[in-house]
């Protein structure tokens, strides 16, 4: 819900890309950087510093992906950018087999072919933002899959601290070319509730969301960002997507849910495979099963846990 939100705020700026970026980076940074700070209560800079070369990568790829998504916000409609965006885990599975040998799936490579069929009716159509605005969708889904990549063979990246430096990242970058004497008290308001609201809000409770359910349902999940977000710019501007952006954003969406199923069913696999390999392990017949847990005195034997 959060993230869905941020084309229909980006619609009610006045302002121009650089400041937009600088803006909402900057709010987001000190956000993030709070909740950091609450979380690790004396140890927000040791979070930073251990980080890696891997977490580094994160907040690269992030802030190339979050400062591209704006930049695509203002060339083309928010259905063609969301889109283009939910295309970013069939990427990732396409580099992952091209830089680290990762195989692929028959349903994997059928949902990427889907999934470009997706595309390739959305390019070129009304909406789609010419050559700036799908360059920039294209850049923001390349640097989110190289995202993905990373963060799933390296699962000790803290993602809320990576994403917190990747903004920093866009305010050195950026900050220079923006001009804030020109934020009026309007576009100051939705550019803290994009930082704050849209992108801090959103990080932090995906990150406490995908501790309690599975990855498969998290990505089901994520997609309402795809649906949701074309209804808010409707809401605020009336923004209508051309009907081959809903046709192309309509197959997308079925590639990711093969691709979603495909993985789920994978795992699940997988996981009682291993279960029916694991040997069952066997009462000890000299242990007797009256003996209580404090009964491990002389000569007492542990019953074993099973």
């Amino acid at each position: 819900m959060a993230w869905s939100t941020a084309g229909g705020l980006q619609r009610e700026l006045s302002v121009d890309t650089p400041t937009q970026l600088a803006g909402r980076a900057l709010v987001a940074f000190l956000a993030l950087l709070a909740f950091v700070a609450v979380r690790n209560r004396g140890r927000t800079i040791l979070v930073f510093r251990t980080m890696g070369i891997a977490g580094l990568g994160v907040a690269v790829c992030t802030a190339i992906a979050s400062g591209s998504f704006i930049v695509a916000l203002n060339h083309a409609t928010v259905a063609n950018v969301l889109f283009m965006q939910a295309v970013s885990p069939i990427a990732a599975a396409l580099l992952a087999w091209i830089a680290l040998g990762e195989p692929i799936t028959r349903r994997a490579g059928f949902a990427m072919v889907v999934a470009l069929v997706g595309v390739g009716l959305m390019v070129g159509g009304p909406g789609s933002g010419g050559l700036y605005g799908f360059g920039a969708s294209a850049v923001m889904t390349l640097a989110y899959s190289v995202g993905i990549v990373i963060t799933r063979h390296r699962r000790d990246v803290s993602m809320v601290p990576a994403i917190c430096l990747s903004q920093l990242l866009l305010v050195l970058v950026v900050g220079p070319f923006a001009q804030p004497e020109t934020i009026d008290q309007h576009d100051f308001v939705f550019l803290v509730l994009m930082g704050i609201g849209q992108m801090g809000l959103g990080l932090v409770l995906f990150t406490m969301g995908t501790r309690l359910i599975v990855a498969s349902e998290v990505a089901l999940i994520t997609l309402l960002e795809v649906v949701l977000g074309p209804f808010w710019a409707w809401v605020a501007v009336r923004e209508t997507p051309a009907l081959m952006t809903v046709v192309g954003g309509a197959v997308v969406v079925v590639a990711v849910l093969i691709q979603t199923m495909g993985e789920s069913a994978s795992r699940g696999l997988s996981r009682r495979r291993g279960n029916a390999r694991r040997p069952r392990s066997r009462p000890d017949p000299a242990a007797s099963p009256l003996r209580g847990p404090s009964d491990t005195g002389s000569g007492a034997r542990r019953r074993p846990r099973e």
